[in-house]
C-alpha cells in the first residue's frame, strides 16, 4: 500500500495527529459544509479522520489528506460506499477543501491523481461520484475529470435525506456520474507528473 502519491503542485498522504485541527475548522465552515446537513463538531471530525485510517487500513487506499506548500487543505481520495445506491455497492471519488484552496485546481488536480492511481494501484475500473443538483462546483471538477452524468442512476442520499432543514439537501437528488473504465488517456496527466511515494511503486 502507498503511504502518498504527489503531483507536481500537490501532496496526498496519510494523516497526522496535527491535521485534525485544520480538518476541524474545515468541517465547521459553513460555506464548506453548505451541501451537507449539517456542521461537524469537533468530535465528529475527528471520528470521520478515524474512519478514513480504518478505510485505509481495511482497503489499501482512502480519503487522502491534500497538503499544498506544506499546509493542510483538506483531502481527496477513494472511499468504499457503505448505503444503498442504484449503483450498488461501490467506490466513490470524493474531495473537500478549505476555502482559500478553492479556484486554483487544486482539486481536479488531486483528483485526477487519485483516478489514476485507483486504475493502476488497485486495478479499479468503476469509480462513481454524486453531489446535489445545486452543487455546480463540484459537477465542474467530475466534468474536468472526464466523468459524465448518469441521469439513469439519480437517487436520493439517505444520509442528506435525514439531515434535514438545509435547502435542497432535505429533499434534492444526489446526481452519480460514472466513471466508466479508466485508463491514462482519459486523465490528461503525463506519467511524469504522477509520483507515487512510498510504498510499492507502478510502472508509467
Amino acid at each position: 500500500m502507498s503511504d502518498s502519491l504527489a503531483t507536481e503542485r500537490l501532496l496526498l498522504r496519510r494523516w497526522k495527529a496535527e491535521d485534525r485541527g485544520p480538518f476541524a475548522e474545515l468541517n465547521s465552515d459553513p460555506e464548506v459544509m453548505r451541501y451537507f446537513p449539517r456542521l461537524l463538531s469537533s468530535a465528529e471530525s475527528d471520528s470521520f479522520v478515524d474512519r478514513i485510517e480504518q478505510g485505509f487500513d481495511e482497503n489499501g487506499f482512502g480519503l487522502w489528506a491534500l497538503e499544498i506548500s506544506g499546509r493542510f487543505a483538506g483531502y481527496t481520495g477513494l472511499n468504499r460506499t457503505t448505503f444503498e445506491t442504484p449503483m450498488g455497492q461501490h467506490v466513490e471519488i470524493g474531495w473537500r477543501l478549505a476555502r482559500w484552496a478553492w479556484g486554483r485546481g487544486y482539486a481536479t488536480e488531486a483528483a485526477r491523481c487519485v483516478l489514476r492511481s485507483a486504475y493502476e494501484l488497485h486495478g479499479i475500473s468503476d469509480v462513481y461520484s454524486f453531489t446535489v443538483e445545486s452543487n455546480t462546483r463540484s459537477e465542474s471538477v467530475m466534468r474536468r475529470i472526464g466523468m459524465s452524468r448518469r441521469i439513469d442512476l439519480d437517487f436520493d442520499h439517505p444520509i442528506l435525506l435525514a439531515g434535514g432543514g438545509r435547502g435542497t439537501l432535505s429533499t434534492g437528488p444526489v446526481r452519480p456520474i460514472n466513471s466508466g473504465v479508466w485508463g491514462q488517456d482519459v486523465f490528461g496527466v503525463e506519467p511524469h507528473k504522477l509520483i507515487e511515494v512510498g510504498g510499492e511503486s507502478s510502472p508509467t
